[in-house]
């Protein structure tokens, strides 16, 4: 989200990011059906905090921060210990951080001193920063499929979906679909990421992009409202509108089904969601209802 948000703030007149928290909730799921606890904010403090991504052992996750340089740098936030790390300290700003597949470290994207926005690579304590692709940007979003294959969000016009060998860092990315949403979610069990297609008579679709035939198959309408989804481990996919979250499970039929109300918790404008690997934790951003 931030890296689209830098591509649109270098051409319009300097704007604060949006103030926003990261929340952790337990995460139940019973006969096909999601339950959630009380969400508990860990990052409260003023400023933007987001982009949440668990680490594989589910013990800690990374996330975006912006404070009072005003830099986007990447952090890591430990459950049992309750405490934040400062992994990047750089003069360009990070967003995005996603573990790598073989858990040595965490990709990101970064803006670089002109402007130009690539993918990075960078070990578990945010040292030894390293190109990952040079010639696909600007890069707002990415997931990994596996060991090797990148779907990248590249902003233009209109955005576009794209495929791109990491194993090569000259590598240039296959257009596979365009005007899609930001969120782009590795789908487990399968060789496949997830991403919303865009159509403005049909209107937005999660979509299933199978990233060794190349194959697109439509799963379900995207909720009025929703821009983010999550999969648990057990494949049942997760989103939020407003203050409510839903989910939708491709096994039990095409509804969606709502999970939750935050705005009892205190919570408003829920964006983002990350399910932890084991599918235990759910950790949530939104907005304190209070600010």
């Amino acid at each position: 989200m931030g890296v689209l948000w830098i591509a649109l703030f270098t051409l319009q007149a300097p704007a604060a990011p949006p103030a926003t928290d990261i929340y952790l909730a337990d995460l139940r799921v019973a006969s096909g059906r999601v339950s959630v606890g009380v969400p508990v904010n860990v990052t409260a403090r003023p400023g933007y905090d987001n982009q949440p991504f668990f680490l594989p052992d589910g013990h800690a996750f990374l996330y975006t921060s912006i404070r009072e340089d005003s830099q986007a740098d990447i952090y890591r936030y430990d459950i049992e210990a309750q405490t934040s790390i400062r992994l990047t300290t750089t003069r360009e700003s990070e967003y995005s951080p996603t573990p790598l597949p073989d858990g040595s470290g965490f990709s990101a994207v970064r803006v670089e001193a002109d402007s130009t926005q690539r993918l990075w690579a960078f070990d578990l304590d945010g040292s030894r920063p390293r190109l990952v692709l040079d010639s696909i940007k600007p890069v707002g979003y990415h997931a990994w499929a596996d060991g090797h294959t990148l779907v990248l969000f590249v902003l233009g016009s209109p955005s576009t979906l794209q495929i791109a060998d990491a194993s090569s860092r000259g590598a240039h990315g296959e257009v596979v679909a365009r005007d899609i949403g930001r969120s782009l979610q590795r789908i487990p069990g399968r060789p496949s990421v997830s991403f919303v297609q865009r159509d403005s008579v049909a209107g937005p679709w999660l979509e299933e992009l199978d990233t060794r035939t190349h194959r697109e198959t439509k799963l379900v309408k995207a909720p009025p409202g929703a821009d983010f989804f999550a999969w648990t481990p057990g494949g049942i996919v997760l989103t939020a509108s407003g203050t409510k979250l839903y989910q939708w499970d491709p096994r039990r039929g095409s509804a969606w089904d709502e999970v939750a109300d935050f705005a009892a918790a205190g919570l408003s404008s829920v964006t983002r969601l990350a399910v932890s690997p084991q599918g235990d934790r759910l950790a949530i951003v939104a907005v304190p209802a209070a600010r």
